[in-house]
């Protein structure tokens, strides 16, 4: 895989106009952006339909949690718009990430099939956060727990942070995705994010993919800041 297929950028802004400039301005450097619940809300899925047939790779991230039926109904949707990757939430059941898998095969998709990525713990989450939901295992732990659950319902990857990504890699299948938001270049602000690594150390790790939102959207010129991470990434 190749840095330019590693790297997601995440389109966290308000509005089309918004979205359209930024991914725009990265259309020589990125392949895959991601549309996550501010935008999607905003604009809804012309966004992503349009976005899919002008050719670019779209992620969904809705991290869906719901009973599977209507888990599975609302992924058969989202499978015919053309994107590429969606997220649900591992924490609904292995009964529901298998819904959601049976309806992206079902699902009418473009050029590539929409592949199913289960959010094992949010990287806004530390231990002590886990506590006051009334969870008392190791973050590490869950995270493994979670992304074998999901391998076994039949999903493709898991979403976690990168500090969990060498020990997922040694136990999931060489072919299943560990795609790792709460990456951050040296020197870059952390925001909410919790369980940060650096691109190179995040690849390094065994991450497939990553994520990158504001490090990129904020930059003076993303293109440029886009740019630094693939080479980073090609290291």
């Amino acid at each position: 895989m190749t840095p330019k297929k590693r790297l997601i950028v995440a389109l966290d802004v308000p509005t089309r106009a918004d979205a359209d400039a930024l991914a725009d301005a990265l259309s020589g450097d990125v392949s895959w952006f991601k549309i996550g619940l501010e935008l999607y809300s905003s604009e809804g899925p012309g966004l992503v339909r349009d976005y899919t047939a002008a050719g670019r790779k779209i992620f969904v991230d809705l991290k869906l949690h719901d009973i599977p039926a209507t888990v599975g109904r609302a992924t058969q949707r989202l499978a015919g718009l053309g994107a590429g990757l969606l997220t649900i939430h591992s924490a609904g059941g292995k009964a529901m990430m298998e819904a959601a898998v049976e309806a992206a095969a079902q699902g009418a998709g473009g050029d590539e099939r929409l592949r199913i990525l289960a959010v094992t713990v949010l990287t806004s989450l530390e231990q002590s956060d886990l506590g006051d939901v009334g969870v008392d295992k190791k973050i590490s732990d869950l995270v493994v727990q979670r992304a074998q659950l999901a391998a076994a319902a039949g999903c493709d990857g898991v979403v976690a942070s990168p500090h969990e990504a060498a020990a997922l890699r040694a136990v999931l299948p060489k072919d299943f995705l560990i795609v790792t938001p709460g990456v951050r270049p040296a020197g870059a602000a952390l925001g909410d994010q919790k369980r940060v690594m650096t691109p190179a150390k995040a690849r390094e790790a065994g991450a497939d993919m990553i994520v990158v939102g504001r490090p990129v959207r904020d930059a003076a010129s993303p293109s440029v800041a886009a740019k630094s991470i693939l080479e980073e990434l090609a290291l």
